[in-house]
């Protein structure tokens, strides 16, 4: 499996979190989901200070780091960088990809997020790992997207596009992630899991999805033929 590959499949699902999930406390809900065998998560909290940011990376770190999973940090460079999490994801309004690329090489990855095909490819020639496009079927998450939803066709046009693997984010559930994956792309989900009584068994529902539709290594992909 090469390197591109390899990312593909860690990043067939990421859940980011929230401050305050359904379920109980962050760390505990985080484990159970982790336990459950999602691969990636992503510390999203847009309100907390950077001093607290930091102590929950930390404490995910931990975490993630004993499952073998990802840890990505939703737009503060600097507190992945000083948690030691495997990446950070960007969006327009951040820090530029290509000055975070150049501070942390690889194997610190950089994902950023687009659903337009040319941006993302100049992403990718600015050093992206992967990118986030949506809001695939709508989203409840961000302000003035709600009404917005670009289908999982967008997302398999930005990465043919871009090159690079993708992962479709926005209103998904274990009832669709099958129409972003069978192309090819990950998923992102927070709402599915956050709002989750047992997140764990949302996690389990997505993965047996997700599994059914996502090519494996040897399989290739529209993009590869």
């Amino acid at each position: 499996m090469n390197v591109e590959s390899d990312l593909r499949q860690r990043l067939r699902l990421i859940v980011l979190t929230r401050p305050r999930p359904a379920a109980g406390r962050l760390e505990r809900v985080v484990y159970e989901i982790l336990e459950a065998g999602c691969p990636a998560i992503q510390l999203r909290d847009k309100e907390s200070p950077a001093s607290e940011l930091f102590r929950q990376a930390v404490a995910l770190r931990k975490l993630t780091s004993s499952f073998e999973a990802l840890l990505f940090v939703d737009d503060r460079f600097d507190v992945a960088l000083a948690a030691g999490a495997d990446g950070v994801h960007l969006g327009p309004e951040d820090l530029p990809v290509k000055g975070v690329r150049k501070a942390a090489p690889r194997p610190f990855l950089v994902g950023y997020s687009t659903d337009d095909p040319a941006a993302g490819a100049r992403a990718a020639r600015d050093g992206a790992d992967y990118l986030g496009v949506g809001a695939v079927y709508g989203t409840r998450s961000k302000p003035g997207l709600q009404g917005e939803a670009v289908g999982a066709e967008r997302v398999a046009k930005v990465r043919r596009a871009a090159g690079i693997p993708c992962v479709g984010i926005g209103g998904i559930t274990p009832s669709n992630a099958g129409a972003v994956a069978a192309d090819g792309s990950g998923v992102a989900v927070m709402s599915a899991v956050m709002d989750a009584e047992r997140p764990g068994a949302v996690v389990r529902q997505l993965l047996e999805e997700i599994g059914r539709a996502f090519p494996s290594a040897s399989q290739p992909t529209s993009d590869d033929i």
